[in-house]
């Protein structure tokens, strides 16, 4: 009777160990608790709130899960010393600059630390390292923010109803708002002159552009300047006639001014010597004087008897060509 009683005993005990190992692999798998047996190092960090961080929580670095949380104790006054375990195959990614802020693994899950930044100058981290931290806005702190931001928006609220503050006086008065909408349409004619001008300059700019186009057509006076080498050598030889022109008279301009400086010269004896100028004066109104006698004796001629004849026939002749 003690045969079976033993083998029952070994096939309960295999079957006690059978499912010891499953339980252990399952706890392994699942915990992936098989980076326990991975190289790591040491490197701490220091927040004012963790805000519900807990031993043994992830360490993500670029989406890739480097650690856990090792330990966490007070530190100074109010602060909390966190201590991280990193695997030492991430070493080399995470530099001293590097800094470390508290996340959250999904919308509602636990709470990660997060590992970013760091420059390539800067040497990788080392055992015992301390890492700088981001401030991170705790969920009492948002609840805060936006309940101010929520009695803000009642005090505004009010002050419309009740005519208070600026915006309420620029709802409630009627002045204002008069002086508003006129000073916006002010700007709307403005507006629709700039766009008269613009849409006149522009036409102005396509009257230049078919201008300069026609001046451009062959056979114009422009084209023929420009294209033409026998009208271009006339203009330009027409240019030099006239330069030389310019320069005689210069010139003749230059001697006369010298002459009238010269007393002795002819001009300078007409312009300087009295006696000179009465005698030129005195020829001029001899001269007049003989003007006139001839005149007279001309048109006493025309009314004489032998010669009145002849200046009628004249006149009836001229009239006839007219």
């Amino acid at each position: 009777m003690s045969e079976p009683v033993n083998k029952r005993g070994i096939t309960v005990g295999i079957f006690i160990v059978i499912g010891i190992a499953f339980l252990v692999g399952a706890v392994l798998t699942i915990g992936n608790l098989r980076s326990t047996f991975q190289q790591k190092m040491t490197i701490w960090t220091i927040f004012d709130d963790v805000n519900g961080l807990q031993a043994g929580n992830n360490i993500w670095f670029s989406g890739v899960k480097i650690g856990t949380v090792k330990e966490m104790e007070l530190y100074g006054r109010s602060q909390v010393k966190v201590t991280l375990n990193i695997s030492l195959d991430a070493q080399k990614y995470i530099r001293k600059n590097s800094m470390a802020k508290i996340g959250t693994d999904g919308l509602i899950g636990n709470k990660i630390i997060v590992i970013y930044g760091g420059t390539p100058d800067s040497p990788q981290v080392e055992e015992g390292d301390r890492l700088a931290n981001e401030a991170l806005l705790s969920t009492d702190d948002i609840l805060e923010t936006v309940q101010q931001n929520n009695l803000n928006i009642l005090k505004l609220t009010e002050q419309l109803a009740s005519g208070q503050g600026t915006i309420g006086k620029l709802i409630q008065s009627d002045s204002l708002y008069r002086s508003i909408a006129n000073t916006a349409r002010s700007i709307e004619l403005a507006s629709a002159d700039a766009r008269n001008l613009i849409s006149s300059l522009s036409h102005f700019s396509q009257e230049m552009n078919q201008f300069g186009n026609k001046l451009n057509q062959k056979g114009t006076l422009v084209d023929k300047v420009l294209t033409d080498t026998v009208t271009y050598t006339s203009v330009r030889r027409s240019v030099r006639q006239l330069e030389r022109t310019m320069d005689t008279i210069s010139s003749m301009v230059s001697q006369l001014k010298a002459a009238s400086e010269n007393p002795k010269s002819p001009v300078g004896v007409l312009l300087y010597d009295e006696e000179t100028g009465k005698d030129v004066k005195e020829t001029i109104r001899n001269l007049e004087k003989s003007s006139d006698n001839l005149n007279q004796d001309l048109e006493a001629l025309k009314h004489s008897f032998l010669l009145r004849r002849y200046f009628k026939k004249k006149a009836k002749e001229e009239e006839q060509k007219k």
